[in-house]
């Protein structure tokens, strides 16, 4: 391999010539799209290396570079592949995009129908491009949506009712149906800092320290990480102020020992009913950290090329450190671009730990 190449310089080295570039084409090999374009001689028409149609004979195909340089060549573009347009995955993430801009300007709830229309797809063909590119489907995109503008509203809004309406909400009883989903407790007693909501939790010992397990009646809301327990009680205290917190009783304590097999044998995995309140952009990366398999890492930049956003790798990073379920979701699974560990809300070593654990496990 080339030594001092930039990837896409790289790539270009491989199609360089017309064998390697016919091969491209026999192959349909994706990493040759945007590296040059074939066009047919008996045809008039030009097309991405890796278009679907049936494959040209060697002695009536011409290369070039650009859709401009095919054109000024005689050649049109292929209705089929559209070259002179942006890849299939660029529409798809444009089109997934303006459809979460609709979900998040409408007044009400789009239906799939008017999503899929203005995507211009059919329904199935639009859930499925809407999963693939965010990690969500357009149901659980909108209620995620929903739960951060109900969070949102309840927190600036004069009273319950006028956050409900902000929310996007027509119906009261469909507010309060959603709001144990969305918010993990009544509308009013989120609205009041987790007044009146009952969080049991216990502190134990494990190799990486101390660890915190907070629940609610929906399940575990907390897993922190430390070496001092009073600092990780005053933590839970900060993020649920007016909640009564409530010491674990012994049937509590075998969850939280649950939870420290999972620090030591991540390799078993967990069935914990989890309370996961976040935003909907944070949840897209928390389902998306849960799919790493232990003993595997994924890099920020490819966690924001799997939910749909490759730009967003900054985000991403924030977003595992807002990450209130240590070990659950497992965010120390996200590395730099690099291979190095990057940063860890409850520090690198920690990080580095679980990691040499996940591996030998």
């Amino acid at each position: 391999m080339a030594k001092g190449l930039a990837p896409s310089e790289l790539l270009a080295a491989r199609f360089r010539n017309d064998d390697e570039r016919w091969s491209a084409i026999l192959s349909r090999d994706p990493s040759a799209d945007g590296q040059f374009l074939y066009c047919v001689t008996t045809t008039g028409i030009y097309c991405r290396p890796g278009c679907a149609a049936r494959r040209p004979r060697r002695e009536n195909v011409r290369f070039h570079i650009s859709c401009e340089d095919a054109e000024n060549a005689g050649f049109r573009p292929c209705r089929r592949c559209r070259p002179n347009e942006p890849p299939l995955a660029e529409r798809r993430a444009r089109s997934v995009a303006a459809a979460s801009r609709m979900v998040e300007t409408a007044e009400g709830v789009p239906t799939l129908d008017k999503l899929a229309q203005a995507a211009g797809m059919s329904r199935f063909h639009f859930h499925r491009v809407f999963k693939d590119v965010t990690g969500l489907t357009p149901r659980a995109y909108v209620a995620a949506y929903r739960a951060e503008r109900a969070r949102t509203a309840l927190q600036a809004s004069r009273t319950v009712t006028e956050a409900m309406y902000d929310a996007g909400f027509d119906s009261s009883a469909r507010f309060y149906a959603a709001a144990p989903g969305m918010l993990g407790m009544a509308p009013r007693t989120f609205r009041d800092g987790g007044v009146g909501e009952t969080i049991r939790f216990a502190v134990g010992e494990c190799s990486l320290g101390s660890i915190l397990v907070a629940a609610t009646a929906t399940g575990v809301c907390t897993i922190l990480l430390g070496d001092d327990p009073a600092c990780l009680v005053r933590e839970l205290e900060d993020r649920f102020p007016r909640a009564e917190l409530v010491g674990g009783d012994g049937e509590f304590e075998s969850v939280v020992a649950g939870i420290v097999g999972l620090v030591e044998a991540p390799a078993l995995g967990h069935d914990l009913p989890l309370d996961i309140r976040g935003t909907a952009f944070q949840r897209r990366v928390w389902e998306a950290l849960r799919a790493i398999s232990a003993g595997t890492t994924a890099s920020y930049g490819v966690i924001a090329d799997r939910i749909g956003s490759p730009n967003a790798a900054r985000a991403v990073a924030r977003a595992c450190a807002a990450n209130p379920l240590a070990i659950a979701i497992p965010c120390h699974r996200v590395v730099r671009n690099d291979g190095t560990l990057g940063g860890y809300r409850w520090g690198v070593e920690r990080k580095r730990a679980l990691l040499a654990l996940e591996a030998s496990s």
